[in-house]
């Protein structure tokens, strides 16, 4: 038997498996892309597990806490066609230093991912990285919501589901069509939920602030009446619905209810829709601008609950990069969206753990497990055979977030003190991003 070269081994770290419930100080050895083993590590057991000392790379991971890279499910990364905001090489980069080992690319390119060649651009450049890229396909050609893309050969491709993401479908029977399709492969369905009959303008909430600031605004209904319309149509095929960036109340409630009976209905919680409330325009303008829009405090706290009921089980950072000109321009002609890869995590230590909102391991389950469960990838658990895709972080570092490696710089949560630090994000058993001091 050949032996295993540049292994690595990280020394005396927490231990954190969602899947398992597993936690544990001790050690943790990977080689050949793959976790060797879980459990002190002694010179005999390098040996027996045929292990080349020489090329041996140790880790010391005391005081840090080793959990499965994490998993998102909603992420923009422009490429092809919008590339000065962000591209698939810059995206990853931003995932790895946000401790993501495994991404899941929304379709609204352009072109947009609606036939095989681009789906092939994608994840042929995502090779290119060094974390997991996969990629959502179309559910309409060029996104039109009119005629639906060939899932079979899409899905034959590399999909792993499928959307119009930035779109509502507003066809309630080509959306039963595609659910059906959908439902008959076993991946999902992510759909953004907004009636453009309820919306005046866009990525702001409809209420006091956008009253106060005379911008009209997104209306609470928009969202919720497509989510009520959708869980139905998925009730009734059988498919995977993810309900993304869930912004309020009512649609929290729909989602619920909507579990007790059919569990393949899933939530996204996004980090700002967890964090802030309407009252961020006010201070950030158009960096708290997005859609669906944040909401107010009472849509936060039901969001926070959502969360930890598991009525919304996945936080997924809906990552959408705009140049600074972009959006330094007044409020209405901005684009929506905000980058989040690099924040995500500390967002979710400061406003989930920290307030007892949930514990370390449920979030894992939120942010690694479970994302990865729903759209079948072969991540979010820590397991002897197991990927070797880790993330070593510290829960109670101190982070403020001055830069980004993100191409685009649009967020409201640089220079904001928070709880939580990525130290390192292992992919493959490689080190796709250690913290340095210029992070």
């Amino acid at each position: 038997m050949e032996p295993i070269r540049n292994a690595l081994l990280i020394r005396g770290a927490r231990v954190m498996d969602p899947e398992s419930k597993f936690d544990e100080i001790t050690d943790l050895l990977m080689g050949d892309g793959r976790i060797l083993k879980i459990g002190a590590m002694a010179e005999d057991d390098l040996s027996a597990l045929n292990i080349e000392k020489s090329s041996l790379q140790e880790m010391q991971g005391k005081g840090l806490v080793a959990a499965p890279g994490f998993v998102d499910v909603h992420s923009h990364f422009r490429d092809p066609g919008f590339t000065h905001k962000e591209d698939i090489l810059t995206g990853a980069e931003a995932a790895a230093a946000g401790g993501y080992t495994s991404i899941v690319l929304m379709a609204n390119t352009k072109p947009t991912v609606d036939r095989v060649e681009t789906l092939e651009y994608v994840l042929n450049k995502g090779k290119q990285t060094g974390i997991h890229i996969y990629s959502c396909a179309n559910v309409t050609k060029n996104m039109d919501g009119k005629e639906q893309t060939d899932f079979s050969a899409l899905y034959d491709a590399g999909a792993v589901g499928f959307t119009d993401d930035g779109k509502s479908l507003m066809d309630a029977a080509l959306l039963e069509k595609a659910m059906k399709d959908a439902a008959a492969l076993q991946v999902p369905v992510s759909l953004h939920e907004e009636d453009p009959a309820y919306i005046t303008l866009s990525g702001i909430n409809r209420g006091k602030i956008s009253e106060q600031l005379g911008l009209g605004g997104a209306d609470r209904m928009a969202e919720a009446v497509m989510v009520k319309r959708d869980i139905a149509i998925a009730i009734k095929t059988g498919a995977i619905l993810d309900v993304q960036h869930v912004s309020a109340k009512e649609t929290v409630d729909l989602i619920r209810e909507a579990k007790k009976k059919y569990p393949q209905i899933h939530g996204e919680a996004t980090p700002h829709h967890f964090s802030l409330t309407e009252e961020a325009v006010l201070t950030y303008g158009t960096n708290a601008k997005m859609n669906p829009p944040l909401r107010t405090e009472e849509d936060r706290q039901a969001i926070l609950a959502g969360i930890a009921d598991g009525t919304l089980d996945m936080i997924a950072t809906d990552h959408a990069p705009h140049s600074k000109e972009e959006k330094a321009v007044e409020f209405g002609k901005a684009p929506s969206g905000i980058i989040g890869l690099e924040t995500a995590f500390s967002l979710a230590i400061t406003h989930l753990v920290k307030p007892g909102v949930i514990d370390l391991m449920t979030l894992l389950e939120r942010l690694c497990y479970t994302p990865a469960k729903v759209y079948k990838l072969n991540a979010g658990f820590i397991r002897e055979g197991g990927p070797a895709d880790v993330v070593l972080f510290d829960p109670e570092a101190r982070k403020t977030y001055y830069s980004f490696r993100s191409r685009s710089q649009n967020t409201p949560f640089a220079r904001i003190p928070l709880f939580g630090e990525v130290e390192c994000t292992i992919c493959d058993g490689k080190v796709a991003y250690v913290r340095t001091m210029e992070a």
